[in-house]
Protein backbone atom coordinates (compact mmCIF):
# COMPACT_ATOMS: atom_id res chain seq x y z
CA UNK A 1 0.00 0.00 0.00
CA UNK A 2 2.27 2.64 0.88
CA UNK A 3 4.45 2.20 -2.89
CA UNK A 4 0.84 2.80 -4.37
CA UNK A 5 1.08 6.16 -1.64
CA UNK A 6 4.16 7.45 -3.16
CA UNK A 7 3.89 6.78 -6.63
CA UNK A 8 1.24 8.60 -6.68
CA UNK A 9 2.30 11.26 -4.74
CA UNK A 10 5.28 12.11 -6.83
CA UNK A 11 2.87 11.49 -9.86
CA UNK A 12 1.00 14.47 -8.19
CA UNK A 13 3.79 16.48 -7.81
CA UNK A 14 4.84 15.88 -11.26
CA UNK A 15 1.44 16.98 -12.21
CA UNK A 16 1.80 19.88 -10.08
CA UNK A 17 4.69 21.62 -11.41
CA UNK A 18 2.99 21.34 -14.61
CA UNK A 19 0.22 24.27 -13.54
CA UNK A 20 3.43 26.70 -13.37
CA UNK A 21 3.12 29.59 -15.48
CA UNK A 22 4.99 28.88 -19.25
CA UNK A 23 5.10 32.32 -20.31
CA UNK A 24 6.58 33.44 -17.01
CA UNK A 25 9.31 30.20 -17.20
CA UNK A 26 10.16 31.15 -20.56
CA UNK A 27 10.51 34.90 -20.17
CA UNK A 28 12.89 33.82 -16.74
CA UNK A 29 15.03 32.21 -19.17
CA UNK A 30 15.20 34.59 -21.95
CA UNK A 31 15.84 37.08 -20.01
CA UNK A 32 18.17 35.78 -17.32
CA UNK A 33 19.72 33.18 -19.74
CA UNK A 34 19.16 34.25 -23.43
CA UNK A 35 19.84 37.48 -23.93
CA UNK A 36 21.98 39.57 -21.90
CA UNK A 37 25.05 38.48 -23.93
CA UNK A 38 23.11 39.16 -26.82
CA UNK A 39 22.25 42.62 -25.41
CA UNK A 40 26.09 43.52 -24.66
CA UNK A 41 27.01 42.31 -28.14
CA UNK A 42 24.58 44.83 -29.63
CA UNK A 43 25.89 47.55 -27.36
CA UNK A 44 28.93 47.19 -28.63
CA UNK A 45 28.66 47.13 -32.12
CA UNK A 46 26.25 50.25 -31.43
CA UNK A 47 28.93 51.73 -29.57
CA UNK A 48 31.05 51.63 -32.45
CA UNK A 49 28.76 53.36 -34.61
CA UNK A 50 28.38 56.24 -32.17
CA UNK A 51 32.10 56.32 -32.20
CA UNK A 52 32.00 57.60 -35.35
CA UNK A 53 28.80 59.94 -35.90
CA UNK A 54 26.97 62.33 -33.83
CA UNK A 55 29.22 64.59 -31.72
CA UNK A 56 32.17 61.86 -32.99
CA UNK A 57 31.51 61.68 -36.49
CA UNK A 58 34.88 63.20 -38.58
CA UNK A 59 34.23 62.64 -42.01
CA UNK A 60 32.38 59.82 -44.33
CA UNK A 61 35.69 57.67 -45.40
CA UNK A 62 35.89 56.75 -41.36
CA UNK A 63 32.18 56.21 -41.04
CA UNK A 64 32.32 54.54 -43.96
CA UNK A 65 35.38 52.28 -43.39
CA UNK A 66 34.03 51.47 -39.93
CA UNK A 67 30.37 50.62 -40.90
CA UNK A 68 31.86 48.28 -43.95
CA UNK A 69 34.77 46.47 -42.08
CA UNK A 70 33.44 46.08 -38.72
CA UNK A 71 29.97 47.02 -37.80
CA UNK A 72 27.96 45.54 -40.91
CA UNK A 73 29.20 42.40 -40.42
CA UNK A 74 28.89 42.39 -36.74
CA UNK A 75 26.18 43.32 -36.75
CA UNK A 76 24.93 40.68 -39.13
CA UNK A 77 26.49 37.94 -37.28
CA UNK A 78 24.18 39.78 -34.06
CA UNK A 79 21.19 39.34 -35.88
CA UNK A 80 21.73 35.82 -37.02
CA UNK A 81 22.50 34.87 -33.17
CA UNK A 82 19.12 36.69 -32.26
CA UNK A 83 17.14 34.99 -34.65
CA UNK A 84 18.64 31.42 -33.41
CA UNK A 85 17.00 32.31 -29.71
CA UNK A 86 14.48 29.67 -28.90
CA UNK A 87 11.69 30.84 -27.24
CA UNK A 88 8.62 28.52 -26.36
CA UNK A 89 5.75 30.79 -25.79
CA UNK A 90 3.46 32.54 -28.29
CA UNK A 91 3.58 35.97 -26.25
CA UNK A 92 7.02 36.54 -26.15
CA UNK A 93 8.18 35.07 -29.41
CA UNK A 94 5.88 37.63 -30.99
CA UNK A 95 7.65 40.37 -28.56
CA UNK A 96 10.82 38.40 -30.01
CA UNK A 97 10.25 38.61 -33.46
CA UNK A 98 9.23 42.52 -32.80
CA UNK A 99 12.77 42.92 -31.72
CA UNK A 100 14.41 40.93 -34.66
CA UNK A 101 12.19 42.93 -36.80
CA UNK A 102 14.00 46.35 -35.42
CA UNK A 103 17.07 44.86 -35.88
CA UNK A 104 16.79 44.54 -39.17
CA UNK A 105 15.61 48.09 -39.91
CA UNK A 106 18.63 49.01 -38.13
CA UNK A 107 21.06 46.73 -40.38
CA UNK A 108 19.05 47.92 -43.52
CA UNK A 109 20.43 51.56 -42.36
CA UNK A 110 23.24 51.10 -41.90
CA UNK A 111 23.50 49.74 -45.76
CA UNK A 112 21.88 52.42 -46.81
CA UNK A 113 24.66 54.95 -45.35
CA UNK A 114 27.26 52.78 -47.23
CA UNK A 115 25.32 53.51 -50.36
CA UNK A 116 24.54 57.16 -49.63
CA UNK A 117 28.42 57.59 -49.21
CA UNK A 118 29.49 55.44 -51.86
CA UNK A 119 26.89 57.97 -54.22
CA UNK A 120 27.48 61.06 -52.22
CA UNK A 121 23.21 61.21 -52.05
CA UNK A 122 22.02 62.70 -49.16
CA UNK A 123 18.32 61.85 -49.71
CA UNK A 124 19.71 58.25 -48.84
CA UNK A 125 21.21 59.61 -45.75
CA UNK A 126 17.99 61.28 -44.62
CA UNK A 127 16.54 57.81 -45.64
CA UNK A 128 18.73 55.97 -43.54
CA UNK A 129 18.07 58.62 -40.28
CA UNK A 130 14.48 57.77 -40.59
CA UNK A 131 15.03 54.00 -40.32
CA UNK A 132 17.19 54.62 -37.79
CA UNK A 133 14.22 56.72 -35.86
CA UNK A 134 12.23 53.96 -36.56
CA UNK A 135 14.40 51.19 -35.03
CA UNK A 136 15.27 53.15 -32.01
CA UNK A 137 11.15 53.43 -31.62
CA UNK A 138 10.72 49.56 -32.31
CA UNK A 139 13.47 48.94 -29.93
CA UNK A 140 11.44 51.26 -27.15
CA UNK A 141 8.20 49.42 -27.47
CA UNK A 142 9.69 45.93 -27.48
CA UNK A 143 11.42 46.89 -24.06
CA UNK A 144 7.77 48.14 -23.23
CA UNK A 145 6.49 45.16 -24.19
CA UNK A 146 8.62 42.92 -22.62
CA UNK A 147 8.38 44.93 -19.05
CA UNK A 148 4.50 44.91 -19.36
CA UNK A 149 4.92 40.88 -20.18
CA UNK A 150 6.73 40.67 -16.77
CA UNK A 151 4.20 42.31 -15.12
CA UNK A 152 1.37 40.36 -16.03
CA UNK A 153 3.28 36.93 -15.28
CA UNK A 154 4.86 38.47 -11.99
CA UNK A 155 8.26 38.25 -12.92
CA UNK A 156 10.61 41.51 -11.55
CA UNK A 157 12.76 43.28 -14.26
CA UNK A 158 15.87 44.47 -12.71
CA UNK A 159 18.44 46.70 -14.57
CA UNK A 160 22.04 45.81 -15.12
CA UNK A 161 24.21 48.89 -15.25
CA UNK A 162 26.14 46.88 -18.21
CA UNK A 163 23.16 45.77 -20.10
CA UNK A 164 20.77 47.43 -21.80
CA UNK A 165 18.02 47.89 -19.89
CA UNK A 166 14.76 45.74 -20.83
Amino acid sequence: MKKYIVAGFLLMLFLLSGCGDPVQDDLLDYVNEKMPSLGKEEMKIVGKYDDVTGPNYTDDQSLYDALKAEIIPEYNEFIKDLEAVEIETDELRNIHEDYIEATNIQASAFLLIVSAIENQDSTMINEANEKLNTARKMMREYQNDVKKLAKEHDVKLEKNKDEKPL
